[in-house]
């Protein structure tokens, strides 16, 4: 069973599924046979917009609908919009659209994908500088637990692009109709914080393009915020979860807990300040609802 992974969510955060036909038929106790082209539609809450174990100092609920469409080669196109949910908000703060594709065999799995990001001016998201990101993924089945390494790459119109490398480790627990699936993971990401830096330049500390929000909204702007080492590969984030997914039919309902624990707290400096942020474990959940066609 493939999910999308949390960094992919951004963000997303949620809980939509990307499913192989095989895996749907084995799901919904449908006859073995060919790969077959389908339909997703997906309605998911996500508690909270977390990013690398980082998020705003005002919690950023959203309500994802998304449609995709998976082609029986492996290739499928999905579009999904974020509305906040957040007091006093009430906006669709993020549209993204991606197009990729998907492959399994019997022990392994792959993919990759571009995805565009179109975030609202005001958004306080903490990835709302990213324009565009690229990801390729690989697992492996090695039957006591499954591997899958991520490789992904975000970019912004003006700060530096954004490397990271994902680890992570789960095992489906299923029950033998085949109704239920329990994935309990632990995952830890690694890279730079060039989206950290240009979040801070417009979200963070003053810097808020709506100043009517948030932590430091009354503080005089500052400019040009630096994060030391920005473009070094650290470890940002581990993170544990235990997505749950409920199959009938052509119906999908799936929650989601994550813990995350974020990594390298960041030393951010300017022209007025010299600041290292006090990092805290985060819980989030994510829940949704989906059917297929």
């Amino acid at each position: 069973m493939k999910t999308t992974t949390p960094l992919l969510l951004a963000f997303l955060a949620g809980s939509v599924l990307t499913l192989t036909s095989q895996e749907l038929k084995q799901a919904t106790s449908s006859p073995e046979g060919e790969p077959f082209s389908y339909v997703l539609s997906d309605v998911s809450y996500v508690s909270d917009a977390v990013f690398m174990g980082r998020r705003d100092t005002v919690a950023a609920p959203y309500l994802l609908p998304s449609l995709g469409y998976y082609h029986k080669s492996g290739f499928y196109a999905d579009a999904s919009l974020s509305y906040l949910l957040a007091e006093g908000e009430g906006r669709v703060d993020l549209v993204l659209a991606s197009a990729g594709y998907q492959a399994s065999g019997e022990r392994w799995s792959g993919g990759a994908a571009v995805t565009a990001y179109f975030f609202d001016q005001d958004s306080y998201n903490v990835q709302s500088e990213t324009v565009a990101g690229l990801t390729g993924l690989l697992g492996y089945d090695w039957k006591v637990v499954e591997t899958q390494v991520s490789l992904h790459g975000f970019f912004g119109p003006d700060e530096g692009a954004d490397y990271f490398l994902g680890l992570t480790l789960m095992k489906d627990l299923k029950d033998t109709q085949q109704h239920w699936l329990f994935r309990p993971q632990v995952s830890l990401y690694a890279g730079s914080q060039y989206f950290y830096q240009a979040y801070y330049n417009t979200s963070r500390l003053g810097n808020r393009k709506d100043s009517g929000r948030g932590q430091g909204s009354s503080m005089e702007p500052f400019s040009e915020l630096q994060i030391d080492e920005v473009a070094a590969f650290k470890v940002l984030n581990v993170e544990f979860g235990l997505p749950v997914h409920f199959f009938q039919k052509h119906w999908i309902i799936t929650a989601s807990p994550y813990l995350s624990l974020p990594q390298s707290p960041a030393t951010v400096s300017g022209a007025e300040m010299d600041y290292e942020e006090d990092l805290k474990p985060v819980f989030y959940i994510s829940a949704g609802i989906s059917y297929w066609w």
